[in-house]
């Protein structure tokens, strides 16, 4: 699968840039296609035709922006199998499991974004003034490789709803559905210049979006070093920034909870993507005294997760996504042996025709080693031992990040714990995350907000009006 042309202006058009970068599946280590590596000029190009297009962009009416909206629903529609099919060969995981958690959401996630507009406050009536919220202007989003339509989905609808224009990079490693988008983007019907799509390195495409000096906000999902590295260079010129980064989420068991529910809602996040979700609950605070029945329900629920080559139709979770993501991967668990932690499940991986690691539970996890305190994004958990609540609470708090957590016990209980969590996102027992919800983190995990009406307060400035 080649592409050998951006998406600039309303069409495809050759690159100035003549470089390629090649795309791996990492099953196999075969290479699916090529893509072009995009450079400082192609951007300049890219830019230049987002600020034609926002001249008279900025002030459509919001119907207008709806239709957009409503016309891309069916191009994607129709491109589902094949967007899944996509997914599955560059990210490495299953076809259904692509279908089912990387397209369909997303396809809903839009859905949700046109319920959600109609009551959104574009313009507030106060006694003696008004607010407006109005577009941003250029928007240069740069998405990662882990989910790589959702991504770009969850900042695309609230951009175009929004009233703003976009400059799109993906993630080098996983950008062939990114091209299939902005296919349907143009089958579409959007402007000129609304949508537009460089391919390239991080260091070659992104921080020219991030140094712009016509580019409004930098829209940036990916590591806490990459996000940092991309708001020092945007802050410079004081742009924008809505950063959605790392994370080390906790899952905290209490006495009273269903363990059963609480381990499912656990593995499920850990397991699925093959780990590599900023939100996995990747840290399991446990009652000391339960620790042993505990254990043993994860190794006979783990038994339910099919691991393997993506090739078998019957196979959830595959490899991780490359060379790099392995190598990382294995340092770790290598590293959590050498801390002293015990394998309750898995081994140090070994590489083979593809970036195959299994699940890895460590037990006898102390909350200070590099395995409970730094994002592995593997299929790795950390089961940490608590004797009280009081204990458990400031060790899920003794974390640089706070993006995503669970709680599970009885409610009364539950809730005063999740109260006291410092992080943006969490789950009570049978609870389950939507995307219409707002989603982002405290401290190192970021700030701003993606889903609903708080995802769309990131794409527009807020303007007071006195009458």
């Amino acid at each position: 699968m080649n592409y050998e042309k951006l998406y600039i202006g309303g069409e495809w058009i050759e690159p100035i840039s003549k470089e390629k970068i090649q795309v791996e599946n990492p099953a196999d280590k075969s290479i699916l296609g090529y893509v072009p590596a995009g450079g400082e000029d192609d951007v300049n190009m890219a830019v230049a035709a987002a600020k034609e297009a926002f001249k008279t962009w900025q002030f459509s009416a919001v119907d207008e922006r709806k239709q957009l909206l409503i016309n891309l629903i069916p191009q994607l529609e129709k491109r589902v199998d094949q967007m899944a099919d996509t997914i599955s060969k560059e990210l490495g995981c299953g076809v259904k499991f692509a279908k089912s958690m990387h397209v369909l959401p997303y396809i809903k996630d839009v859905r949700d974004y046109l319920d959600m507009v109609d009551n959104y406050p574009f313009e507030e009536k106060f006694d003696e003034y008004l607010v407006r919220r109005e577009p941003i202007g250029i928007v240069g989003a740069i998405t990662p490789w882990n989910y790589p339509l959702g991504q770009i989905m969850k900042k695309l609808s609230p951009s175009v709803l929004g009233g703003n224009v976009m400059v799109l990079k993906p993630s080098q490693k996983t950008p062939l559905v990114a091209f299939l988008l902005a296919e349907a983007i143009h089958e579409a019907g959007f402007p000129k210049g609304v949508f537009n799509l460089v391919s390239g390195r991080g260091s070659e495409v992104g921080n020219v979006l991030a140094t712009h000096r016509d580019v409004n906000l930098i829209t940036f999902t990916g590591s806490t070093n990459g996000g940092l590295d991309v708001a020092r260079l945007a802050i410079d010129d004081f742009k924008r920034l809505s950063l959605e980064l790392g994370g080390k989420s906790p899952a905290i068991v209490l006495k009273s909870a269903d363990y059963k529910v609480a381990l499912k809602k656990t593995l499920d996040k850990v397991y699925l993507n093959t780990g590599q979700s900023c939100s996995a609950y990747s840290r399991l605070f446990v009652p000391r005294e339960e620790k042993e029945e505990i254990e043993n329900l994860i190794i006979e629920m783990t038994k339910e997760y099919k691991f393997g080559d993506p090739k078998d139709p019957e196979v959830i979770i595959g490899p991780v996504a490359n060379r790099k993501q392995f190598e990382k991967v294995k340092y770790y668990i290598e590293r959590g042996v050498q801390e002293g932690a015990k394998l309750l499940i898995g081994e140090v991986p070994k590489e083979s025709y593809g970036y195959y690691i299994g699940p890895t539970v460590f037990t006898d996890v102390d909350n200070k080693m590099e395995i409970a305190q730094n994002e592995i994004f593997g299929p790795v958990l950390c089961v940490i031992p608590y004797d009280t609540v009081e204990d458990a609470i400031q060790m899920a708090n003794d974390s640089v990040y706070g993006l995503s957590g669970g709680v599970f016990g009885q409610w009364e209980e539950a809730y005063e714990v999740a109260k006291r969590l410092r992080t943006g996102t969490l789950v009570m027992n049978n609870g389950n995350q939507l995307h219409r919800a707002p989603f982002g983190g405290f401290k190192h995990s970021g700030f701003g907000r993606e889903g609903g009406k708080f995802g769309l307060d990131e794409f527009v400035e807020v303007k007071a009006l006195f009458v």
